[in-house]
């Protein structure tokens, strides 16, 4: 027996299969970001530029750019933050972001590798050293 479709929250639903519009369909087919392939690390911070997306340039955008558009705009989110939010797949939303990159709407601040950050030793002599004045 088949569920019979239904409006939720202005999202379509099917009992059985969940929400009707597929991944895919929102990616147009895409399973990596922009032409260059870019990669969203889950903790990298996403921003909208200042002034960089107008009205008539946001109706353009699909309504899954929209929302994470709405959603950045209140504060800086990670990409994991964004997909939870949105309720859509980290890969959905690493390939909407790349969208958004290219077309200079969001900024990313990619977290710093782990090689790049000072010793925890030398954190702890700067802390020691800090509480003895």
């Amino acid at each position: 027996m088949r569920a019979a479709a239904d409006e939720v929250n202005g999202h379509w639903y099917d009992a059985d299969a969940g929400p009707l519009v597929r991944p895919y369909a929102m990616t147009g087919g895409r399973t990596k970001p922009g032409p260059h392939g870019v990669r969203f690390d889950l903790i990298a911070l996403v921003v909208v530029e200042p002034g960089a997306v107008d009205a008539a340039e946001e109706s353009l955008l699909g309504p899954e750019h929209r929302a994470l558009l709405g959603l950045c705009r209140s504060e800086t989110q990670s990409v994991a933050e964004l997909a939870a939010d949105a309720d859509l797949p980290v890969g959905v939303v690493r390939v909407l972001l790349g969208d958004l990159l290219e077309a200079g709407h969001v900024r990313v601040s990619r977290p710093v590798p782990p090689a790049q950050l000072p010793d925890e030793r030398i954190l702890r002599e700067v802390i020691e050293g800090l509480r003895a004045l």
